[in-house]
């Protein structure tokens, strides 16, 4: 126990750095991942079938392999089938290549899920627009776009806690986030090896954070009760 005490100053700040790099990812992932993907719904719902086949291509394509593989191609494949690593070798490439496959792949998911509300709200609504003079920019953000909100926010909360989690698969590539630092002290980090209880801290990082990103979700959609 003694040991413990001395050891852990030393692992709550690698630690930390690593949270700090998992946060990063996190928020950075939401950011491109929300707009991405209603992009890709407008395209997947798009009346100009080539485009909407393609899209969906996408979709199926990006939501049927495995994110670790999706992180491990997009970081590997430049530099071994191009020769040209476009990322480098240091933790800010492989950081800009885990953004990029997870807001892809995030994206991806979200599209469906605002497919679905958008899709779910009653056509008489925009037939009832249009009658007025509404154009169809005006019917979607005036009268579609808030309870296209209402609908989408449960199932986006489960993807966006599970994005929490996710966020551990970075380490595939090296990026050193809070489960690499963790795990580092089982193979010898600054003096410390074999220790494995730095991973139920690390776990414990996790348990926080996600308690409090549901209470959160929890709040914005009692906010947006009024529409029932």
């Amino acid at each position: 126990m003694e040991l413990i005490m001395e050891q852990m100053p030393i692992v709550l700040h690698a630690l930390n750095i690593g949270f700090l790099q998992t946060l990063k990812l996190f928020f950075v992932t939401l950011i491109g991942a929300v707009p991405l993907g209603l992009i890709i719904a407008f395209g997947s719902m798009s009346r100009f079938k080539p485009l909407s086949w393609l899209t969906k291509i996408i979709i199926w394509i990006i939501r049927g392999t495995p994110l670790m593989i999706q992180l491990l191609i997009v970081y590997y494949f430049p530099g071994l089938v191009f020769k040209n690593n476009i990322w480098g070798g240091g933790e800010a490439g492989r950081f800009l290549a885990a953004s990029i496959s997870f807001i892809i792949n995030y994206a991806c998911y979200f599209s469906e899920i605002y497919r679905g509300g958008i899709q779910n709200i009653p056509v008489g609504q925009e037939e009832a627009g249009l009658v007025l003079g509404m154009t169809k920019r005006q019917i979607f953000f005036k009268v579609k776009l808030l309870q296209m909100i209402k609908r989408v926010v449960p199932p986006m909360s489960n993807e966006i806690i599970t994005l929490v989690k996710d966020t551990s698969l970075a380490r595939i590539i090296a990026l050193q986030e809070i489960i690499w630092a963790g795990q580092a002290f089982m193979k010898g980090s600054q003096g410390i090896s074999g220790a494995i209880w730095p991973l139920f801290c690390a776990a414990f990082y996790y348990l926080i954070w996600s308690g409090i990103v549901t209470v959160l979700l929890g709040k914005l959609e009692k906010k947006l009760n009024y529409f029932r």
